[in-house]
């Protein structure tokens, strides 16, 4: 490959696995030819990581929102003119009817005043079947939209939220923190021995115990919490309003749930042993960043790695090792 940017982009991403799509167009190709070809990097490139992919789809819901706007106020229009013409005639009928003596005349009159209502009722049907409709069509529209949102804020792999959500998520917390004084709970996990449990059984399996981490997250935390994919094996969870002896129980609840699964590669029924995690848990603090909090969580991380993995260890735990050396 070149050393084009875009090309560490791809491969880096390949590598970290954080787009499922883009590694199966990546592995088919590599299948089917034995190498990607510059010109298929390019192309990969543009459907899967090109910063204006989803810019390209809001882009085109957003016209076709305009466009529905546009139809809806030519028919608001339409409407108003007919409306306008139905009470003109109203009023001119009223006017002359005043002085009619003559049956014919007023039967005319009337005959003009029944078409006049036919033409409104129908003009007001029309609009209420085109109102209708337009808003079955923005409804579909506020769908793909909430689609593309969701798709932007979620991770592929895993179907957990992504770092972009979590980022903006630490934010909101720690704004509601300050205002209401009750804090909240992080805990950040690693998978143990990820990079050599990759190298050994290749990228699928790797991201077959992506899953299984992400699934066990799922299953022991509450549908306020937020799980989140913070990067290549690792991942953040925020427990609002949990205390850290709280957020401390739900870890090892998770590190047991996923110590408990055994793995078996199904294509040779090779029995691959258990995967373990190690977690950090760090609580919100008066004067507390995004930052400074997701550093104490990931040093408690690194503390648990330091006293041999597959352990959970607290904020608490670190002012009994502060010199401790970090381990991958």
């Amino acid at each position: 490959m070149p050393a084009y940017p875009r090309s560490y982009e791809l491969w880096y991403t390949y590598s970290a696995g954080y787009n499922q799509g883009l590694n199966r167009a990546i592995n088919e190709s590599i299948k089917a030819n034995g190498r990607v070809t510059t010109d298929e990097m390019l192309t990969l490139y543009g459907r899967f990581l090109s910063p204006t992919r989803l810019g390209d789809r809001l882009d085109e819901v957003g016209m076709q929102v305009s466009k529905e706007v546009e139809e809806l106020v030519d028919t608001l229009k339409l409407s108003t003119d007919a409306t306008s013409d139905y009470g003109s005639a109203l009023e001119q009928a009223g006017e002359k009817i005043k002085s009619v003596t003559d049956p014919e005349k007023l039967q005319a009159y009337l005959t003009h005043l029944v078409k006049s209502t036919q033409n409104a009722v129908t003009s007001n049907r029309k609009l209420e079947s085109q109102l209708l409709e337009s808003k079955k069509h923005i409804e579909r529209l506020q769908s793909s939209l909430e689609a593309i949102r969701y798709e932007s804020l979620t991770d592929e792999l895993t179907t957990l939220n992504n770092r972009k959500h979590f980022e903006n998520s630490i934010e909101r917390i720690i704004d509601q923190s300050k205002e209401s004084g009750r804090g909240f709970a992080l805990l950040m996990t690693d998978v143990d021995h990820f990079k050599k449990f990759n190298d050994t059984y290749g990228h699928q399996t790797g991201d077959q115990v992506l899953r299984l981490v992400a699934l066990a997250v799922k299953q022991n935390i509450k549908a306020q919490d937020i799980a989140c994919r913070y990067g290549g094996e690792e991942f953040a969870i925020i427990l609002p309003h949990e205390s850290l002896e709280a957020a401390a129980e739900i870890a090892e609840s998770i590190r047991t749930a996923v110590m408990s699964k055994e793995l078996v590669k199904r294509s040779t029924g090779e029995n691959l042993g258990r995967v373990t995690i190690s977690v950090g848990v760090a609580i919100y603090q008066a004067m507390d960043t995004g930052h400074s909090i997701v550093s104490r969580a990931d040093e408690a991380l690194y503390a648990a790695k330091n006293a041999g993995r597959n352990l959970v260890k607290t904020e608490l735990d670190l002012t009994e090792n502060p010199n401790q050396e970090n381990v991958a």
